[in-house]
């Protein structure tokens, strides 16, 4: 991920540190240092990075959950209002979502617990109620902090737990799409009381229920375009009418390809309609400004690029395009010849029109010939 440092990695998961949450700690000691000094901001920082650690901890309650379902996470990453898991997919099946949502508070709960059972901390009103305030005890104020973040966390805003739960338990009454579609609009409904909220109590809840707008709606769209796309096969979403250079070819010819098509993207081909490699037009540029028109598009194509067959599923060809990074897929024949290739561009167009289509709405899709 972009500005993200990886600092460890815990049971095969990178645990990464987004260079806010940094510039969030230095926020933390400089207000501290206003109120009390040097002691008071280190002790700040200190609470935070435990508190921090917490929030670890409940994510691998997560990642850990939804290993047992065979689903891996590469990575997870800190952020000032939280922490992110990266998950590779979230579970369709309600019991499965219900489990690994639980998961992480559950883990908060066994740490108050641990914090005011094992340790006999007392949570005072200080505790409970002022989690800034140095004059209650660090302990006391950690477990208060976790038994805060089980409360929040629970909120039936999607996609926080909360919000998971409330999808798994409509998920078991009705398709996961419909389901997916009311939990986010509550998502959205209480991403706006945050932001209300935030005016009058805390400015960082404004930052939490954008977050949870857009998070909300990304996931919504995510699992329609999923609903639209199952069973479909990739010669259904790629471009075929497309315009491969040779591998003879020089930039001076790619250009002039380039102004008389509408393609982003340049597939290079053997005699035999083996691809070689893919030019995109940013790379055109740039190797214009590096070399000359007549330099070979061998010299500067993009290589060892991914391939999917045109009769491969969709879905599964969009998890590959993901994956790599890669700014397209190239679509093969049997015989390994390229007859398409697929986007991220044009499966977004795709998407748009099947979605304008009331009767793809909610998982009712028609027929694909």
């Amino acid at each position: 991920m972009v500005w993200s440092i990886p600092i460890a990695r815990i049971a095969g998961t990178v645990v990464r540190v987004h260079v806010t949450f940094l510039l969030f700690l230095v926020w933390i000691a400089g207000a501290y240092w206003r109120i009390g000094g040097q002691d008071a901001a280190i002790e700040g920082v200190v609470f935070i990075v435990l508190l921090f650690a917490c929030v670890v901890a409940h994510e691998f309650g997560h990642i850990f959950a939804a290993r047992r379902y065979g689903i891996k996470t590469p990575d997870v990453t800190l952020w000032p209002i939280g922490g992110v898991a990266n998950l590779e997919r979230i579970p369709e099946k309600p019991r499965e979502e219900l489990i690994v949502a639980v998961a992480g508070p559950a883990v908060n709960v066994v740490i108050a617990a641990l914090l005011v059972l094992v340790l006999g901390m007392d949570l005072d009103t200080a505790a409970m109620t002022e989690l800034e305030n140095p004059r209650a005890g660090m302990m006391a104020r950690l477990a208060a902090a976790n038994i805060f973040l089980v409360l929040f966390n629970l909120i039936p805003a999607f996609p926080m737990d909360g919000g998971r739960v409330l999808r798994a338990v409509l998920a078991m009454r009705m398709n996961h799409v419909a389901a997916t579609h009311i939990a986010a609009r509550i998502g959205q409904g209480a991403a706006f009381l945050f932001a209300l909220a935030g005016l009058f109590i805390n400015p960082m809840l404004i930052v939490i229920g954008l977050f949870v707008y857009l998070a909300a709606s990304a996931e919504s769209q995510q699992v329609a375009f999923k609903d639209v796309t199952r069973g479909l096969p990739v010669r259904a979403a790629m471009m075929n009418s497309i315009e491969a250079l040779t591998t003879s070819a020089t930039l001076d010819e790619a250009v002039d390809l380039m102004l008389r098509a509408s393609q982003k993207e340049f597939p290079v081909v053997d005699g035999a309609g083996h691809p070689r490699g893919l030019l995109t037009r940013d790379g055109l540029i740039v190797a214009l400004r590096q070399g000359g028109p007549s330099t070979s598009v061998l010299e500067v194509m993009k290589q060892d690029l991914p391939t999917v067959r045109d009769g491969q599923s969709l879905e599964s060809a969009l998890h590959v395009l993901n994956r790599a990074k890669a700014p397209a897929l190239l679509v093969l024949n049997e015989a390994q010849q390229l007859v398409g290739i697929l986007t991220s561009e044009n499966i977004g167009e795709m998407m748009m029109v099947r979605s304008a289509q009331p009767d793809w709405r909610f998982g009712r899709k028609r027929s694909y010939a």
